[in-house]
C-alpha cells in the first residue's frame, strides 16, 4: 500500500492538505514501511479564503498521489476531502512525527 504524506521536513506530518507543496510517498507493508519517493505539486491554495475551490488544480494534485490509498495531513477542506474520497483515497488528519502507519 502506498500512503502520502504532507509534510514540509520529511519527518512530521505538519502541513494543511491544500498548503502542500510535496508530498512524502512510503510503501507500507506488514513489516515495514519505507519512504520510497518525495513527489512535487502545485499547492491547491494559498490560504486566501478569498479564492474558490479550483477543479484543475485539485485535479493536478490528485495526479500526484492517485496511486496512494491514504494521505494524512494536519488539515483538509470539506471539498477537498470529498474529492479524495471520491479518487478512492482516504484522507487521515494527524499532527506529529510520521507514524507507524496500519495496514
Amino acid at each position: 500500500m502506498l500512503v502520502a504524506i504532507a509534510s514540509t521536513d520529511g519527518e512530521t506530518v505538519n502541513e494543511h492538505f491544500g498548503r502542500a507543496e510535496r508530498f512524502w510517498i512510503f510503501e507500507v507493508t506488514d513489516s515495514q514501511q519505507s519512504l520510497i519517493v518525495v513527489r512535487n505539486c502545485q499547492p491547491l491554495s494559498t490560504g486566501d479564503t478569498s479564492h474558490p475551490f479550483d477543479p484543475a488544480k485539485m485535479a493536478t494534485v490528485l495526479e500526484t498521489i492517485k496511486d496512494c490509498e491514504r494521505v494524512y495531513c494536519t488539515k483538509i477542506g470539506d471539498r477537498p476531502r470529498r474529492e479524495l474520497e471520491n479518487a478512492g483515497i482516504s484522507p487521515v488528519i494527524y499532527n506529529g512525527a510520521i507514524p507507524a502507519i496500519p495496514v
